[in-house]
């Protein structure tokens, strides 16, 4: 599996073992872990501030024997590597540059040292000293320094690598904790991986911030960043280091060490390029062409097989970790009644319609209206529930949806559909026994138009409950359940709805209500347009027609957060769905959702207003703008050509 083919690199952060000032040991460590990382596939690892050397070694930094012998290990680790042409090294030595020293970074690849980039920002706090003896940055004077008869350039206003997969830039510490780190001008020129070799000491409580920064980093500059810190094998004298490792993208933490370890310690990561980039490409801050003024250095790094995707991949992207439930969860459902409370109060309107049907969907709108009444102030039985029974109605789901409109304490009507439904066919001609697409779409416009006229003789809104699934692929009647006068759901999509009922079910509900809930979660998604089976249940089961919501939400995520296209979906949905869909199936159901989700945008042009509530929204007044006659040629093209490779 070449990952550098789908828009990732491989990337470590290393902390070695370490004995201060011995230079010769430190390298062999180093060597030690170089080698591990090829036989890892990564493609360029990192290492800590100082780390030939050891950064607490105090005014041995000022004596020529250790000044020498780092240069002398940074020369055997080039030498090391010249036919590693797959991966690049990052290390830290003390440097003397005419009468300074500086804190140096060097960069090597198979071709040699490549690169030399100074600390920009010393410290000289009452835990750090540096600046006893190094020189900062803007005290260099030249461009390149010899090394071994060769010149290598040094740049003190940072330094562009630019491999054929990625371009990275790399700070030291303190720079990364300074008002204007220097990794932010190196984001801007271009730079999507962010290095920096660290010693950072531990303190109670200061891991937090440090993991805090690296985060907010990587967030702010559209990048990843990675983070290697010295290790146990420091001095103790006034300090404590743990070799804290961290590797975060675009504000989201991919892997980190254990911390306080006596052994090498490292942590690996794909990055995923192709969705920096795609972040990057919509935020136009990042094309000021007249930041592009760093210093430039190639890197001819090859390609390498790797074996397994180091990335976090869930397959339910719209659904929180675990950690995460309660906060993220509660802050849906509050954007959800925060848009409808907005809406009422503007407009004066005190009542709302909505239909019930025992569905998921419906559920949550209801749900989420409930709230924002109580939230106004206003009685619930201003809120009209109306179940409509029709054709394919089960006697599960009217029981839901009745019950929990009684449970909730709203207006319940009842209005059947079927005699007016019979009635229409008959005056536009069509055959009962027909359940072509005639016989579903007038049952569900017939519903909204009850929902409308009864909101009109009320002066009532009336709210919808279509999710944001159904309206990428369409799964909605053209002013039926497409139409109303606020969708609460309309970007949520339908895992999320799940997920978002049964928390409130286990967290804000009584026994009784709570037990309607779950037989609700537990009811096959259904729009109940085709009659019931032989025995009453459910026949028309939405996922057998369009395909498992939970591919179609990885499907959404992907193409529309990060740009995706149909040959990188598919290679995703592999990985998140390893031994739960077949090949065969990962393609059917993605060929299903381009086919959908071009043909459908006609829908979507003419959504309702509704609030968004989170990364991906499909209002074409918001965060997606399609014409209604694109073709999906393209895409199914991409994905049939894909196929045929496999």
């Amino acid at each position: 599996m070449y990952i550098n083919r789908q828009g990732f690199i491989r990337v470590a952060a290393a902390s070695p073992r370490l004995r201060v000032a011995d230079c010769d040991y430190n390298r062999r460590e180093i060597q030690s872990m170089i080698g591990e990382a090829v036989e890892q596939q990564v493609q360029v690892v990192c290492f800590p501030e100082l780390s030939l050397t050891g950064y607490s070694c105090g005014d041995l930094f000022f004596q020529e024997t250790l000044q020498r012998e780092a240069i002398a290990s940074l020369q055997e680790l080039a030498h090391f590597m010249h036919d590693k042409r797959s991966l690049t090294a990052i290390v830290g030595l003390p440097l003397r540059i005419g009468s300074n020293l500086f804190n140096m970074a060097a960069v090597i690849a198979a071709e040699g040292i490549v690169g030399l980039v100074p600390k920009t920002h010393v410290p000289n706090d009452r835990e750090y000293y540096e600046k006893r003896w190094f020189a900062a940055a803007s005290s260099l004077t030249v461009h390149s320094f010899e090394i071994g008869g060769r010149e290598v350039p040094v740049a003190a206003g940072g330094m562009l690598f630019q491999t054929p997969f990625a371009t990275f830039g790399v700070e030291i510490c303190e720079d990364l904790w300074m008002p204007m780190p220097p990794s932010s001008q190196l984001a801007m020129q271009g730079a999507e991986l962010l290095f920096n070799l660290s010693a950072s000491n531990e303190l109670v409580g200061k891991h937090r911030y440090r993991r805090s920064l690296v985060l907010q980093q990587s967030g702010r500059c559209n990048a990843a960043y990675i983070y290697a810190s010295a290790g146990t094998g420091e001095s103790t004298t006034d300090m404590v280091f743990s070799g804290a490792c961290l590797i975060a993208e675009n504000g989201t933490l991919l892997a980190e060490s254990p911390r306080f370890s006596n052994e090498n310690e490292w942590i690996t990561a794909d990055i995923d390029l192709d969705a920096l980039r795609h972040d990057r490409l919509k935020n136009t801050n990042f094309s000021n062409d007249a930041l592009q003024q760093a210093y430039r250095v190639d890197i001819p790094l090859t390609e390498v097989n790797t074996t397994g995707l180091r990335h976090p991949l869930p397959t339910h992207p719209f659904i929180p970790a675990a950690e995460q439930t309660d906060e993220f969860l509660s802050d849906v459902f509050r954007i959800q009644t925060e848009g409808l409370a907005k809406r009422l109060r503007h407009t004066g309107i005190e009542k709302v319609t909505l239909g019930i049907s025992g569905g998921l969907d419906s559920t949550l709108a209801l749900l989420v209206t409930i709230a924002t009444f109580d939230r106004l102030q206003l009685p619930r039985e201003n809120i009209v529930g109306i179940t409509m029974p029709g054709f394919g109605t089960t006697n599960r789901t009217y029981n839901n949806a009745t019950d929990l409109m009684h449970a909730s304490g709203i207006t319940v009507m009842e209005i059947p559909i079927v005699e007016a439904v019979k009635q229409h066919f008959k005056d536009i001609g069509h055959d009962f026994d027909n359940h072509s697409v005639t016989y579903e779409n007038s049952q569900a416009r017939e519903r909204t138009q009850i929902l409308m006229d009864v909101a009109n003789k009320i002066g009532a809104l009336v709210v919808g409950t279509g999710n944001m699934s159904e309206l990428a692929l369409g799964w909605a009647t053209y002013n039926g359940d497409q139409m109303s006068m606020y969708g609460v759901n309309a970007s949520v999509p339908k895992t999320l709805v799940a997920t978002l009922v049964r928390w409130i079910a286990d967290n804000r509900m009584e026994e009784s209500t709570r037990t309607i809930l779950h037989d609700v979660l537990d009811t096959p998604f259904s729009p109940e347009l085709l009659p019931a089976d032989a025995e009453g249940k459910i026949a028309q089961k939405t996922e057998h027609v369009v395909g498992p919501y939970e591919l179609h939400d990885f499907f959404l995520h992907r193409m529309l957060r990060y740009g995706d296209g149909p040959s990188r979906i598919l290679f995703l949905a592999r990985q998140a769905f390893t031994g739960q869909y077949n090949e065969e199936e990962l393609q059917k159901w993605l060929r299903v959702f381009y086919k959908r989700f071009f043909t459908q945008q006609f829908k979507r042009s003419c959504m309702p207003d509704g609030p968004k509530v989170g990364s991906v929204n499909l209002s074409p007044r918001g965060d997606w703008r399609m014409p209604s006659d694109a073709v999906a040629d393209l895409w199914l093209k991409e994905l049939e050509t894909t196929s045929d490779k496999q």
